[in-house]
């Protein structure tokens, strides 16, 4: 019997891909252009590294060992553990990030939902709740990645410094736009260096590379509706997580679309970040299938990487809900502002750490604040939307002006 969050989950996976495809049959060739737009390349890292955090490292190869257990895990049968990893992370949920970069990025503009002031309360509290998540698990999965320290399995006071110091970190670099950017495109490099050195360092080869993406190819394209609702519980956090996330990476991400159509942002939002996962999923799956052992450089070229996605992630969406609450460097003071996030944020990741809140809980509230934007539209707003032709044209003008002068 399912559960009432499995219900609720469900609910918003089936009304979002009913929002995308709507979304792209009406606007299919709108020119969708944010308020500060960006090259694509930087568009991309900005919402690859925003989008994803310390679980794309320190997940999978915790992860394997479960999927390719048919004894204890026989829902996973269906298909291989590579591809499973895959579903968890890649191609169909990145739909999510398309619809809230597209609906801020065109559709927010005319309707001003989130500038009511109860949602927009709520939804930086989602914002401010989700940076704790993002942060306890880090905190949560040092141990494992980090054996060195302690006993591999307690968490010990060393990785309570650590965690503080990337908050810390992420806060700084959240007072300057020019900041994210740069440690956006950064991190994007860092991990593409990542992925080369453990591709080289395990004697993969192009040959077994290819056998891996071909796995997983077929295991997850030729299976792809069951990733659609949860598999079982564990999926269904997963699924909540990604809600949780969606509305804030769509905000925050949307101010840098450049110029891209409707469908051409569709495919890139599904196909782009896919490949680096696909990619990177496969070479961690070598590993696993060849016993590969990761302690010493590997592990700390890992922990490198996870800290940058971690500081990376959490500075964007500090960063948003700073902006949203008028809580800016400016108005506080840099040292205040610093401060009051800092503590902030780390209070909430040890209440996270202490399992008295549950991302499960946020990502339930983000599919009621579809469900009410929806119905917002439909009895307020449902003509001002169906008018919408082109994206703002304060942004339109702007990007044409950045376009003539490079």
């Amino acid at each position: 019997m399912a559960t009432l969050l499995s219900v609720i989950i469900s609910f918003g996976i089936v009304m979002a891909l009913a929002l995308v495809t709507f979304c792209v049959i009406k606007w299919w060739n709108l020119e969708a252009v944010g308020v500060t737009p960006v090259p694509f390349f930087t568009f991309i890292a900005i919402l690859f590294t925003s989008g994803l955090d310390v679980g794309l490292i320190m997940f999978p190869l915790g992860e394997f060992p479960t999927y390719a257990d048919p004894e204890n895990a026989a829902e996973y049968g269906f298909t291989n553990p590579l591809a499973i990893e895959f579903g968890f992370w890649g191609f169909l949920i990145w739909s999510f990030y398309f619809l809230t970069s597209f609906y801020f990025c065109v559709v927010e503009p005319r309707v001003r939902f989130f500038e009511i002031p109860f949602v927009k309360i709520l939804n930086n509290i989602v914002i401010v709740g989700t940076c704790a998540f993002t942060a306890s698990l880090f905190l949560i999965y040092l141990p494992f990645y980090i054996p060195e320290i302690g006993d591999g399995e307690t968490i010990v006071t060393t990785f309570y410094v650590i965690v503080f110091c990337v908050i810390l970190a992420a806060a700084y670099s959240s007072t300057d736009i020019k900041f994210v950017r740069i440690l956006s495109v950064g991190s994007t490099f860092l991990f593409v260096a990542l992925i080369v050195f453990m591709w080289m360092y395990a004697g993969m080869g192009v040959g077994g590379m290819a056998s891996n993406l071909g796995e997983l190819a077929s295991g997850y394209f030729g299976n792809l509706y069951k990733f659609v609702t949860p598999i079982n519980d564990y999926h269904e956090f997963y699924l909540f997580w990604w809600f949780a996330w969606s509305i804030m990476i769509g905000q925050f991400t949307s101010r840098f679309v450049g110029g891209l159509k409707t469908q051409h942002l569709l495919l890139a939002l599904l196909i782009v970040p896919s490949i680096p996962l696909a990619v990177w999923f496969s070479v961690l799956y070598f590993y696993f299938t060849n016993g590969i052992d990761t302690t010493g450089l590997l592990n700390i070229a890992m922990i490198i990487v996870g800290i940058t996605f971690v500081i990376n992630s959490l500075d964007s969406l500090i960063r948003l809900y700073s902006d949203n609450l008028s809580l800016t460097p400016a108005r506080l003071g840099k040292i205040w502002y610093i401060v009051a996030n800092v503590a902030v944020l780390f209070g909430l990741t040890l209440l996270f750490r202490s399992q008295w809140l549950q991302i499960q809980w946020i990502g339930a509230i983000v599919v009621g604040i579809y469900v009410a934007c929806v119905a917002y539209i439909l009895l307020l707003k449902r003509e001002d939307v169906a008018n919408i032709d082109a994206s703002p044209e304060e942004n339109t003008l702007d990007f044409g002006r950045i376009n003539a002068t490079s």
